[in-house]
């Protein structure tokens, strides 16, 4: 295989494995949100639901935000030492 053919193989593996990952963390979110949000599913949210999945959306996305940028670190060297290894 020549380097531009394995180059854009391995961008297409990355892309999906993104989409995966995008997929499962939205699923996640969905599942774990409306559990905890929606008391009694109607037509319509009220709009304390609404208020609930918001924060709820915004908690899951700063969470895995800060988890991603402390695994970056430790995987770049960029840690204190107390990463993984």
């Amino acid at each position: 295989m020549d380097p531009n053919s394995s180059e854009a193989v391995m961008h297409q593996v990355q892309s999906e494995l993104a989409n995966a990952y995008a997929q499962e963390f939205f699923t996640t979110v969905r599942e774990k949100c409306f559990a905890k949000c929606i008391v009694k599913p109607g037509s319509s949210l009220s709009s304390g639901e609404a208020t609930c999945i918001s924060r709820c959306t915004d908690r899951y996305v700063d969470a895995t935000r800060m988890i991603s940028n402390v695994v970056l670190q430790a995987y770049s060297g960029g840690g204190d030492g107390g990463g993984m290894q």
